[in-house]
């Protein structure tokens, strides 16, 4: 294997980036500030890489990629080769790689060591490009590279940039020193060479000389001028940036939320922040009705939310949405609208469509911009930028209503909208075993409708649906904001009590009885007795009813009684079961 070929310890886990201790001495320093003030990556490379020497503001995609076994060789061909393209060419070469990333290339002498080179960049110069490397992501081959966190320091720049930072690269490197100041010719006075004011103390200016030396003299001063003005536009650029990437470091860290009513808002919100905006509004697709909906909103009057749906090509955001093209309006008027209509501030605004691999997915609008101004293609850039992520979290949005909707369908009875066995058991372990924590009394009601199967014979099953429902109103409206009420199966019904004696659940089952004998059935008075009825079992915490298993067993037996004893009655399981019947004048009350 020769010196410039790929490693073979790509079988490893995690394939080694740097190697700092083999670069040039103090040179990190001035990497990494050339790298920061250009807001892109750096690489100082002596060979096929990975590793390089020294990596600075590493594009975390770029790392993703060559930290994996299986995925590096998407890179050889590319920032692995550079090395080797830079020799041969002996200059600066671009090029752009399998991840739609711009990077260059361009061979540095450091000191006396002069088989290095550089890589700059590693940026995406256009929103199509991240976008088309987020939907490998998302849903195709590079779904296995997620775990890595690909997207935790994603880089974008533009051309200018990258040309300006590869210019000055060569020129930084050129004029860096390890061995001390450089000496003045054999006819000059030698001096100290001084650094220039606040740079790294080994960025060495070229030396200075004896004022017999003018023209020396004023090429050196010329020179440390025009260093000391680049390295003072490096910071201001590196303030900016700087203020700029935590800005949307906290969008994506904000709109991350496992409830999707916060990922609306906080999209808004944050969205909102960065564009400057005093009035914004969300809205999502759904795509079974075909319309927009208002998730969202900030600083719009309530009455322009009512109904807050329009159709897909409806208005301006139902036809932004229909054709996946971001409209930027300087003046609302010049599309035949009134500002005034909704007291807009401003006549600007932004319409962004939101989607994902074709899908739409939402519209997210923004006007009034914080002391006035028009919104313009720059603000469109950084919508670009922040797009791909606020559909990601819509769609995990997306997807967490589903699933909220899919649990609450697994626990609720279609019939009756009451919670079903499964969750009524679960509840009443957790009420169980509070109880059991502070000793809290907790009771149970099992109800069986009377005689329903005559019902169902006699009148047919819709009106034996309609019987069930009629009675599942009734429980609802007898009971207290922290009782459960639930359709056990069939025509059984349970109710759990928390924090409830014995006594007063006599008094809530005696109410329900009474509720139900007294409602209006449709076929009613065709039943035995005369009216459709209920009867009650009543268990209750005790030392030897401690499980959901025994609770329920214990109502059950107590519920058997009183359909034994003759039905429309309450029958109480503690120890031995004690008989209530029916009409207990004065226990309707509590």
């Amino acid at each position: 294997m020769t010196k410039d070929s790929p490693v073979n310890s790509r079988t490893e886990s995690q394939i080694i980036q740097e190697r700092p201790e083999k670069a040039p001495a103090a040179w990190a320093t001035v990497q990494e500030e050339l790298a920061s003030s250009a807001g892109v990556s750096i690489l100082l490379i002596e060979g096929y890489q990975p590793p390089a020497l020294l990596a600075s503001n590493n594009n975390s995609i770029c790392r993703a990629f060559q930290s994996s076994p299986e995925h590096v060789s998407l890179c050889d061909p590319y920032c692995g080769d550079a090395h080797r393209r830079a020799m041969e060419a002996g200059a600066v070469t671009q090029y752009k790689c399998h991840a739609g990333l711009e990077c260059f290339t361009l061979p540095v002498q450091i000191g006396r060591r002069k088989n290095l080179a550089a890589i700059g960049g590693r940026a995406f110069l256009n929103a199509a490009d991240y976008r088309s490397l987020v939907e490998r992501f998302r849903t195709g081959e590079l779904k296995t590279l997620l775990s890595s966190h690909p997207f935790a320091n994603v880089v974008f720049s533009d051309e200018q940039t990258l040309d300006q930072l590869a210019g000055r690269l060569e020129k930084v490197a050129r004029t860096f020193s390890t061995n001390g100041p450089k000496k003045a010719g054999k006819n000059k006075t030698e001096k100290l060479a001084t650094a220039i004011p606040g740079t790294p103390p080994d960025i060495v200016a070229p030396p200075t000389v004896d004022l017999m030396s003018a023209p020396a003299a004023a090429e050196s001063s010329k020179e440390n001028l025009a260093l000391n003005a680049e390295l003072a536009q490096l910071r201001s650029e590196l303030e900016y940036r700087t203020r700029l990437s935590e800005s949307l470091h906290n969008f994506l860290k904000r709109i991350s939320s496992s409830d999707p009513g916060k990922t609306y808002s906080s999209i808004l919100t944050s969205s909102s922040e960065l564009l400057q905006a005093e009035r914004a509004s969300l809205l999502v697709f759904n795509e079974a009705s075909n319309e927009l909906v208002i998730r969202a909103a900030q600083g719009v009057p309530k009455e322009a939310l009512e109904g807050g749906r329009m159709r897909l090509g409806e208005g301006i955001s139902g036809r932004v949405l229909a054709s996946s093209k971001a409209l930027v309006v300087a003046d609302i008027e010049a599309l035949g609208r009134q500002s005034a209509d909704r007291n807009y501030k401003t006549k600007s605004f932004i319409c962004y469509p939101i989607t994902i691999g074709g899908r739409r997915i939402g519209i997210l609008n923004v006007t009034d911009r914080t002391g006035g101004g028009n919104y313009d293609e720059i603000d469109l850039s950084l919508l670009d930028i922040l797009g791909p992520q606020i559909a990601v979290a819509l769609e995990r949005a997306e997807w967490q209503e589903r699933a909220t909707e899919f649990q609450l369908m697994s626990i609720t009875d279609p019939l009756t909208s009451l919670p079903n066995r499964r969750y009524l058991e679960e509840r009443l372990t957790e009420e169980l075993n509070r109880s059991k924590r502070y000793d809290y009394p907790m009771s149970f009601l099992m109800i069986d409708i009377d005689d329903f199967k005559s019902y169902n014979d006699l009148n047919g099953h819709q009106a034996g649906d309609l019987a069930l429902q009629i009675t599942a109103h009734n429980l609802k409206a007898a009971l207290r904001s922290a009782d459960v009420a639930s359709r056990y199966g069939g025509e059984e019904f349970c109710i759990l009590l928390p924090q409830t004696p014995l006594h007063e659940a006599e008094v809530i089952a005696e109410r329900i009885r009474q509720r139900v004998a007294s409602a209006t059935y449709p076929y009613g008075k065709s039943q035995p007795l005369g009216a459709v009825t209920i009867s009650v079992g009543i268990s209750t915490f005790a030392k030897n009813i401690d499980t959901a298993v025994k609770v329920i067993a214990a109502a059950d037996r107590a519920l058997y009684s009183a359909k034994s004893l003759g039905k429309n009655r309450i029958e109480i399981y503690q120890d031995k079961l004690i008989s209530r019947g029916p009409g207990r004048p004065g226990d309707d009350e509590r």
